[in-house]
């Protein structure tokens, strides 16, 4: 580079330097009040319970025979041959039927009924609903702090304690 651009140089620094007198320090300040922001917050969330309930069971029943009615039919017939006479006897074998297949019925089926009533059984059943609460937040602090005899007020996202550090900056007023 020549002599003459190194003075070009040199001579718009010097006069750039006037505009560029801002000074950055730092300093603390006493803190006189910490507040802090809260806000309510909606959460909801799920509340459940268990209920113990009444439940139908169906059962297994076992089909009904119709065996011991045949053979208590036979039976019955036969000796209702044997007692009557004549004409009644017709009338005696019809009447040993019926009461055998009766009988036999009963024997056989031990006495279950088809029309049973079912079993009931305690089952549990969960419910639940969904509840709305609320929950408090601390979403901030506002901070006063006192700098060089004057209050001045701030948003911080911790409590900074007992004082504060601060980024002063100096500079000229440009409108002289």
């Amino acid at each position: 580079m020549n002599m003459q651009t190194k003075l070009i140089v040199t001579a718009m620094g010097l006069c750039a330097l006037p505009m560029v007198q801002a000074v950055e320090f730092e300093d603390f300040g006493r803190v006189v009040r910490v507040q802090p922001r809260v806000e309510q917050v909606r959460e909801p969330r799920e509340e459940c319970r268990t209920e113990y309930i009444q439940a139908p069971v169906q059962q297994y029943q076992q089909p009904r025979s119709v065996g011991g009615s045949i053979v208590g039919g036979l039976a019955g017939a036969l000796v209702g041959n044997q007692i009557g006479g004549g004409t009644g006897r017709t009338t005696a074998t019809a009447v040993g039927a019926i009461a055998g297949a009766v009988l036999g019925d009963r024997v056989d089926n031990n006495g279950r009924n088809i029309n049973q009533p079912q079993g009931v059984q305690e089952q549990a059943v969960r419910q639940c609903r969904t509840v709305e609460s609320y929950e408090s937040r601390t979403n901030g602090y506002e901070v006063t702090y006192d700098y060089r005899g004057r209050n001045y007020t701030t948003v911080m996202a911790r409590d900074p304690g007992q004082r504060i550090r601060l980024r002063v900056s100096v500079e000229p007023d440009q409108r002289q």
